[in-house]
């Protein structure tokens, strides 16, 4: 019997075992359907394969049978091709996850100067169809505006009634940029997995984009902006993979 599927299975489940426990410090005998409704509750990646886990869970015992008087364990059947290249796909995602730069590569980040007049941010708002534009100081990234902050800026001078033509002409950008819009941005290095950036989106509800820099480092140049109209892309990325798309 060739049991070349059934080695390649086992490779797989053991290393998705040994990760789990690793990472989350689980008892060492935990068995392996609590070990992933455990880490589910902690990890994307898991609670998104949970149920095909606990099933390959339950196939590793079906396919290795250990003798009463010895430890050793015999193979006594094997897995289909199509079973064993997804437990590989699973493994790879939790063991070795695909890089964001590498699903989403660079992408244009639209910016506008600290010191120019605001209307320099509404005409590359208008050209690029942008929602956030990075806000660069001497090469130096000091801030993120929005189109929803503008807007707002807008309507309190409007209500206030100040002259709009000074307000776009000759206020600088950096005088419309809030701290508290930063709030609404997550800054990641360019090594974060494209897992991290669901989990930012999950987990923040009002966040509204994910920014992109060599090393996750507010200041550093934006490599990309990720909005949520990034995700279909990031998906087909996954789709090559055979992973499920979110």
């Amino acid at each position: 019997m060739d049991i070349s599927n059934a080695s390649r299975f086992l490779q797989s489940y053991n290393r998705i075992e040994a990760h789990l426990k690793l990472i989350y410090g689980v008892k060492a005998a935990m068995n392996f359907t609590d070990l992933v409704k455990k880490c589910s509750d902690q990890d994307i990646t898991v609670r998104r394969y949970a149920t095909e886990l606990i099933d390959y869970g339950k196939l590793r015992n079906a396919i290795v049978h250990r003798g009463g008087s010895t430890t050793e364990e015999t193979v006594i059947a094997v897995p289909c091709d199509e079973v064993v290249r997804m437990i590989e796909y699973i493994e790879a995602s939790l063991c070795r996850p695909p890089r964001l730069i590498d699903a989403i590569k660079v992408k244009p980040v639209g910016y506008v100067f600290a010191d120019k007049p605001v209307l320099s941010a509404v005409e590359t708002f208008r050209e690029k169809w942008l929602k956030s534009l990075v806000v660069y100081d001497h090469g130096t990234m000091v801030g993120i505006i929005n189109s929803y902050g503008l807007y707002a800026e807008i309507e309190t001078r409007v209500k206030a009634g100040n002259d709009l033509m000074e307000f776009f002409l000759h206020t600088p950008v950096r005088d419309i940029m809030h701290e508290s819009a930063l709030e609404r941005y997550v800054i990641m290095s360019q090594d974060a997995t494209v897992f991290e950036v669901f989990v930012a989106f999950e987990q923040k509800k009002n966040l509204l984009a994910v920014v992109v820099t060599e090393n996750g480092v507010f200041g550093e140049k934006a490599l990309s902006i990720i909005t949520p109209s990034d995700f279909p892309r990031i998906n087909h990325y996954l789709e090559s993979y055979n992973a499920k798309p979110f």
